[in-house]
């Protein structure tokens, strides 16, 4: 009789998105394989079920499917290509699922190397949802590679997405993730700034989300963030460190594309002088504090100046 989940999973990468979808894999039935640069961080999933490996190299000795989900490209480029990585597996991975966020020519150079060495599939699927998405099931991936590969890994990616959708060859997922971190970013820097314009001129802040429910300006970011800003997270789920490097591919897409853009550079700036101020690792929501700030400064130098 087939299995129901004929591709071996192997995952590395545990942090705030890797733990909760390799909880979700494992709720899906699915047999998973872990690794982590920090091995402390595999023991809830050891518990619930999932076998810990040594080395990416292990691990892919072990999978069909071999998921990342890590921090940045050189995280990446380690990982696969590093001493121990999954390309020195006897029998690397047929599939190479890479859920990081990366350049896409990175993604593309990175994916041209590992099917040069092994003969095997890259596929570019980074995520959008977050925390809250991936512990829900309800990611959305954006992939890039052949449309037969996709396929193939798709019932796999469900256990902890709402879709999975191609977006074209290797490299295309990435280009579309760039896409939402710059509607993300440029949200984020609207949000923060109309916070601090209500709550400075007498509006209940905390009632804000349900005034604007349904309207033109409501979203997921508007629901998600706000509240945040009301009252302040005791953990981030989405850091200023992370959105810069986000910011950071962007430029360099536009660049290489030609595309000029006017929104992006600014928020860039106001999210490297939260970094500046010692944020990097604080929560998306709290930027607000910056506008805040030079708000409060500007109120002062008024009145001073009316002295």
């Amino acid at each position: 009789m087939e299995s129901k989940h004929p591709l071996r999973v192997g995952f590395c990468g545990i942090g705030r998105m890797g733990e909760p979808m390799v909880q979700r894999l494992l709720a899906a039935g699915h047999d998973v394989a872990i690794w982590n640069r920090s091995a402390a961080k595999l023991t809830a999933l050891t518990t619930a079920g999932a076998r810990a490996c040594d080395s990416p190299q292990t691990l892919g000795e072990q999978v069909d499917i071999a998921l990342l989900c890590l921090g940045d490209g050189k995280a990446v480029e380690d990982v696969v290509f590093g001493e121990h990585g999954l390309v020195h597996a006897a029998k690397p991975p047929r599939y190479l699922v890479d859920h990081s966020t990366l350049s896409p020519a990175l993604t593309r150079s990175l994916a041209a190397r590992w099917t040069e060495a092994t003969g095997n599939v890259w596929i570019d699927a980074p995520v959008s949802g977050g925390t809250g998405g991936a512990e829900a099931g309800t990611l959305a991936v954006m992939a890039g590679g052949a449309a037969d590969a996709v396929d193939a890994v798709t019932p796999t990616l469900r256990a902890f997405s709402a879709r999975v959708t191609r977006m074209g060859d290797v490299g295309a997922g990435q280009t579309t993730k760039l896409a939402n971190q710059a509607i993300v970013a440029t949200t984020l820097a609207g949000l923060a700034e109309a916070f601090v314009l209500a709550k400075r001129n007498g509006i209940d802040t905390g009632a804000v989300p349900s005034a604007l429910f349904g309207g033109w300006a409501d979203s997921v970011l508007m629901q998600t963030l706000w509240p945040r800003m009301v009252t302040p997270p005791d953990h981030a789920t989405g850091t200023v460190r992370v959105i810069l490097k986000d910011l950071d591919a962007i430029a360099e897409l536009a660049d290489t594309s030609a595309t000029v853009q006017r929104v992006i550079p600014e928020v860039r700036r106001l999210l490297q002088d939260a970094a500046d101020r010692g944020m990097a690792d604080a929560d998306l929501s709290q930027i607000f504090r910056i506008a805040e700030e030079e708000s409060e400064a500007e109120n002062h130098a008024e009145g001073q100046r009316g002295n």
